[in-house]
């Protein structure tokens, strides 16, 4: 199964990469195949526009989308799971797939 990471990254010290890494290391432990946007990085002066154009696609790649601590308040991961539910994505905290 190929996992979506999807947590806040906007206004958090170092962009929450070190939480999208942890995930990334637990779950590929685990056996799932893991897409982690924080793999290709912060671009200057990007929107959220430029991000989701460039992360969307990754995301319908995938059968589901683990969820980082603090999701509920991004904008983004707000956008990632609109489209997860409409492909019917399994969407699930990234403890829950630990289980």
């Amino acid at each position: 199964m190929k996992l979506y990471i999807s947590g806040p990254m906007t206004g958090i010290v170092d962009f929450n990469f070190p939480a999208f890494f942890a995930a990334e290391e637990l779950l590929s432990g685990l056996g799932y195949e893991v897409v982690n946007p924080a793999r290709i990085g912060y671009v200057s002066g990007w929107k959220h526009r430029d991000y989701l154009k460039r992360d969307i696609p990754m995301l319908l790649e995938c059968d589901g989308v683990a969820l980082l601590d603090g999701y509920e308040d991004s904008k983004g991961c707000r956008a990632e799971i609109v489209v997860a539910e409409v492909c019917d994505l399994e969407i699930r905290g990234i403890a829950e797939w630990c289980k």
